[in-house]
């Protein structure tokens, strides 16, 4: 079998390159052709038909259009453009998810435009209301948590907003049970094949980029369970689920369609690329 990896030709560094490592190492493993192409390598057109083409795709960039004309083609694309755009955008997800599964309870900010931004604040009156304070504020486009602020009271929530109310935003409840601490399970198909507990000492949040530590971590059945359901939810055929310590159970914290796994690889020694590899391979092998 034949399948391409693309990745974003702008986004480099260790970060990056470890992942397409893994996933060169698992495909040698496996006896699988795989080719690492960038997004630029592949041009979109409309009058164009690829005549080189791969069984299937591991999809591990946020080019939509590219992976939609992926799809057009008749290519599978793992995950799919939806997916991924779904996750992409934490408002998306919370309206994708929302009484399906339990979470914090959430507020989205009202759209506007980036060269208006908002001429009062009026809507942060249903956020005080509904949530109260403290209150955890989202970008809805970021990952490793660097988009992530809390707020103890209106002072500090609208010293946040004139930062960032010219970008698109949610607001959720401050889960005092799981502050400083949460789980990533790694979904593949219908099994979480890795997991951990990240712990910090001095940030709400527990980003390991944010200085939390890594703990190894079994989780529950109910907080498996939950993490399969969120992926099957969101048509992902793999993802990191990143859960919080509810006081009534887990809570979905957010969801990412190609979360990067070396933390639980060096954790664990779980290779959670061949693991994908495989799934992919079975699945369209039939």
């Amino acid at each position: 079998m034949k399948c391409w990896l693309i990745t974003n030709k702008y986004l480099s560094g260790p970060k990056y390159d470890v992942i397409v490592e893994h996933f060169l190492n698992a495909s040698r493993e496996l006896g699988l052709d795989l080719e690492h192409r960038y997004n630029d390598s592949i041009v979109i057109s409309s009058d164009t038909t690829l005549s080189h083409r791969p069984d299937f795709v591991i999809y591990w960039d946020k080019d939509i259009n590219l992976a939609k004309y992926l799809e057009s083609q008749g290519i599978p694309v793992l995950n799919n453009s939806e997916a991924i755009s779904t996750c992409d955008d934490k408002r998306l997800t919370t309206l994708a998810l929302d009484g399906k599964v339990a979470m914090p309870r959430t507020i989205v900010a009202p759209m506007t435009y980036e060269n208006v931004g908002y001429t009062d604040y009026d809507y942060i009156q249903n956020v005080e209301n509904v949530i109260g304070y403290p209150v955890v504020v989202k970008e809805a486009f970021g990952s490793y948590g660097r988009q992530v602020y809390l707020a103890n009271d209106r002072q500090q929530l609208m010293d946040i907003l004139k930062n960032i109310s010219h970008k698109p935003h949610l607001f959720q409840q401050f889960v005092s049970t799981s502050s400083g601490v949460d789980m990533r399970l790694q979904v593949v198909g219908d099994e979480v094949v890795a997991s951990m507990k990240r712990v910090s000492n001095g940030d709400f949040r527990a980003n390991i980029t944010n200085g939390g530590r890594m703990l190894h971590y079994t989780p529950t059945p109910e907080q498996s369970a939950l993490a399969i359901k969120v992926a099957k939810l969101l048509n992902l055929d793999f993802a990191g689920v990143d859960l919080l310590f509810g006081e009534d159970g887990p809570m979905v914290c957010e969801v990412n369609s190609n979360a990067h796994f070396d933390n639980l690889y060096r954790l664990t020694n779980v290779n959670t690329a061949k693991h994908i590899l495989e799934y992919a391979m079975d699945k369209y092998s039939k």
